[in-house]
């Protein structure tokens, strides 16, 4: 596979990933979970990562904080980092420099707040043991600096909520802790793991706006990782579509939505409920992801379920092209600009 160029360079992007391939080892098989990933995020931007679950979304996320299970191996590539004048190869950073980083200048909000705030301990505690490890304020201001977390992220009542424990407290309010726990050191880069899910769609509102919101006033660069194609269009500035562990097609926003060139973006566009759409009006993703244990997986991955496919496709490694500006495909036949729509 040849992958798309980064056309920002290291010099100006906040993270460059180059070619990241990552393996699961099991006793089934070995689950090609990423294979030769590249894009680069830039200071400031929001960047939503889309595709169907088991697309490699957060396997990716996990890959570049170094946090993947233990049967999880990087096998290929690089994730460069940027710090003032300095600039990191995070794969190849010791851990003790690398778990310095994550929390202060890589933060990350994960799925499921329930189950990744800890249980039996109060919301108050976590966020101070948070700025105990990663800030330099004295232990007398650990507390103040809690409390104005948990007000920022517009928590009612926020002394009552620091001493509360997790479970008393609603889908919402834990959603709003964990991004208080995030946003505790003022990170770089925050990367938000389906922030919304499992919120009803007031509150996916709610909190979608405040992170858009707390992002520009720290000037924060921000990855979305979901699969909810109308939230990534509302709030993100360009857009990464993933199957099956490749990237098949980057653009700007406004470019993905209105002329998609991969046919499975547009098969995802087509498939996606909008209030104008009837039921009769969506049209199905035919098929499933395929098996990533298989030794004589193709080229593209996408080739079983699309109607474009050649023997090209099956025997032949995948490229990228660049159809417009910032704009990249991974598909020997993209779609036509007229045509990208229609499907």
């Amino acid at each position: 596979m040849i992958s798309p160029p980064t056309t920002t360079s290291i010099q100006t992007s906040l993270l460059s990933v180059r070619d990241l391939s990552v393996e699961f080892r099991t006793r089934t098989g070995t689950v090609k979970a990423l294979q030769n990933i590249s894009f680069h995020i830039n200071k400031g931007e929001t960047v939503g990562i889309v595709g169907e679950s088991g697309s490699g979304k957060s396997v990716l996320a996990l890959a570049i904080l170094g946090i993947l299970d233990r049967a999880g191996h990087v096998t290929n590539g690089d994730v460069l980092w940027s710090q003032d004048t300095e600039h990191y190869n995070l794969l190849k950073m010791p851990e003790k420099k690398l778990r310095q980083l994550r929390g202060k200048e890589l933060s990350m909000i994960f799925q499921n707040p329930r189950v990744a705030l800890n249980p039996i301990r109060k919301v108050g505690k976590q966020l101070v043991d948070v700025l105990r490890c990663h800030s330099d304020l004295p232990r007398s201001q650990l507390k103040k600096r809690a409390l104005e977390l948990l007000a920022s992220v517009k928590i009612p009542d926020p002394q009552q909520r620091y001493d509360a424990y997790p479970y008393e407290l609603s889908s919402g309010l834990c959603q709003r802790i964990m991004i208080a726990l995030g946003l505790a050191c003022s990170p770089q880069l925050l990367i938000a793991d389906e922030p919304t899910t499992g919120l009803d769609v007031t509150t996916q509102a709610t909190v979608m706006n405040l992170l858009k919101e707390l992002a520009t006033e720290q000037q924060m660069a921000t990855v979305v990782i979901t699969h909810d194609l109308a939230l990534a269009s509302e709030y993100c500035d360009r857009i990464i579509v993933m199957h099956a562990g490749h990237i098949v097609e980057s653009a700007p926003t406004h470019l993905l939505f209105t002329q998609p060139r991969h046919p499975y973006t547009a098969k995802l566009i087509a498939a996606t409920p909008e209030p104008h759409k009837g039921f009769d009006d969506l049209i199905p993703i035919l098929g499933s992801l395929p098996d990533l244990r298989r030794e004589d997986l193709p080229p593209c991955r996408f080739i079983s379920r699309c109607d474009r496919a050649t023997e090209k496709c099956q025997k032949e490694g995948l490229v990228y092209q660049q159809v417009g500006e910032e704009h990249w495909v991974g598909c020997w036949y993209p779609l036509e600009r007229e045509n990208a729509t229609s499907h």
